[in-house]
């Protein structure tokens, strides 16, 4: 897992609400594609560099007509991140492309199932307490 490098894309999705006097728009970044590299980190880079010119989101996507190109406008930012702002007719995303080097991975692993005297202590005595959350280990706590 030494060189395992991700092109990751982010699309900004927005969500409206309307109320009484006016709208709210709430606006989110999800991760929308994790593609791997096989190469260095300059591979990665410049497969991000072609997302971002070249990827289009699924809401633009799913309106586009054959031959048509969105405008589109890319910066690259000084921590190599590309945020790209994509229109076409009258809908707009954002998106955000960076590369990525994978250092952790752990699965998922279940709970074995609870036994019938487990599944009556929970019943008659509520459910166990959660887990202590997480803090630094050693040295000094900061205050708050």
């Amino acid at each position: 897992m030494a060189d395992d490098w991700y092109v990751l894309i982010e699309e900004d999705t927005r969500t409206t609400r309307r109320f009484d006097r006016g709208e709210l728009k709430l606006h989110r970044w999800a991760l929308v594609a994790t593609h791997p590299i096989s190469g260095t980190r300059e591979q990665a880079q410049a497969a991000a560099e072609d997302a971002a010119l070249n990827y289009l989101p699924d809401v633009l996507a799913r309106h586009a007509r054959s031959g048509e190109t969105p405008a589109r406008r890319a910066f690259l930012t000084p921590d190599g991140a590309w945020l790209v702002w994509v229109r076409q007719h009258h809908r707009e995303c954002h998106i955000r492309v960076t590369t990525a080097r994978l250092v952790h991975a752990h699965e998922e692993s279940p709970a074995p199932p609870k036994t019938l005297k487990e599944k009556f202590r929970n019943a008659l005595e509520g459910p166990e307490p959660p887990p202590a959350p997480w803090t630094p280990k050693g040295g000094s706590e900061a205050s708050p």
